[in-house]
């Protein structure tokens, strides 16, 4: 946060005819009590007055370079994301790309050219970072702007508006995550089960559940009712940000049953006492065991097939098993409260045929044809 001086200027106006308005950054709460700011705004008001653009007074060493002001918005920010990983990788593509060009610059002094210096190298190779770091240079200049830092307009605009940077090629291919054929399914899964390891047990209930890699890391005792055989994830903990209820199924109960005796409020504690898996654990049991293409995230889609193909499962019963939202707003928060029974029903043949126990196949929610 910071002190800022809003004035006219006497006799000048914009391109609408409108009195002209600037603002002048006076320096941080942190460091600038009132009587500080007020002494600073003062000569600036008289400058104004007189009709003179007090920007043009204030010194280069008033002025912070791109790194600074970087650094100072990301720790503003910091308290507004529910993800610090997030944030963390706000701050560490700017590091690495845009400093390297213009972090010792003052913000004042960036234009064009300096701003496609950063994105050029990158644009074509890694299309979705320079557009990150396009977007985020372009909030800190406006951050830098509002602050009464800088004049004109942002020119990541300018870039954005001119198509100046050169077209991609082709068409970025949406990207799937590999996955298993259900049909290979339970032939893993009896090599899986054989491994001993933390991670080992995580990627279990993960399969079983059709869950996402970090829900289940993430996962706490709190979380799940052994007598219901219910496992309730948080909005928080959610992509969709919505709660959402887990039947659990008898291999799951299998697996959390040989868990309780570990006195730790984590289910799948890692390494480090008290401390969840890391992302990559589950990704490095695939890879022991040689199957480095495929993706932990990919047996989301193993299951969604095999829904489909071999259970015959209605399409809403399996997209609520993977929380994805079915239909619009008023549809999805009626069809919520019926499908539970439904779900658990679907996940119990699933966990039957992962774990080999029947080679049956039901089909879930459709008449035969």
């Amino acid at each position: 946060m910071s002190w800022i001086l809003r004035v006219t200027i006497r006799g000048q106006r914009t391109v609408s005819g409108s009195p002209r308005r600037i603002e002048v950054g006076l320096g941080g709460l942190s460091y600038t009590d009132l009587g500080e700011a007020r002494e600073k705004a003062l000569p600036l008001r008289k400058l104004a007055k007189a009709g003179i653009n007090p920007l043009t007074q204030v010194q280069d060493r008033d002025i912070p370079t791109f790194a600074a002001l970087c650094e100072t918005r990301h720790k503003e920010l910091l308290p507004t994301w529910k993800n610090p990983k997030h944030g963390q990788q706000w701050i560490n593509t700017l590091q690495t790309y845009a400093f390297p060009h213009v972090g010792q610059l003052r913000v004042s002094e960036i234009g064009q050219p300096e701003v496609l210096k950063c994105l050029l190298p990158i644009w074509i190779e890694k299309p979705e970072t320079a557009r990150r770091v396009m977007q985020r240079m372009g909030s800190v200049l406006d951050v830098a702007q509002a602050k009464g830092f800088r004049e004109g307009q942002n020119p990541v605009e300018i870039i954005r508006k001119a198509n100046v940077l050169p077209k991609h090629g082709k068409a970025q291919a949406v990207k799937h995550h590999a996955a298993m054929k259900w049909q290979n399914l339970p032939e893993f899964y009896s090599q899986l089960s054989g491994r001993e390891g933390m991670a080992a047990q995580a990627l279990q209930f993960t399969i079983l559940t059709a869950s996402r890699s970090g829900e289940v890391r993430g996962a706490l005792w709190s979380e799940i009712d052994l007598s219901a055989r219910l496992w309730t994830i948080p909005a928080e903990r959610m992509k969709a940000h919505r709660e959402h209820v887990v039947p659990l199924t008898e291999p799951c109960m299998s697996i959390l049953e040989g868990l309780r005796g570990f006195s730790n409020p984590i289910v799948f504690e890692g390494q480090k006492r008290g401390r969840s898996l890391s992302d990559m654990s589950l990704l490095a049991v695939l890879k022991r065991m040689d199957l480095g293409d495929i993706t932990v995230h990919g047996f989301r889609s193993t299951f969604r097939d095999w829904a489909a193909e071999a259970a015959r499962a209605d399409r809403e019963v399996a997209e609520q098993c993977l929380a994805h939202s079915v239909g619009n707003k008023v549809e999805a928060a009626y069809k919520r409260s019926d499908l539970l029974e439904r779900r658990r029903e679907l996940m119990t043949a699933w966990g039957r045929f992962v774990t080999g126990d029947s080679a049956d196949v039901l089909q879930i929610g459709r008449a035969n044809g």
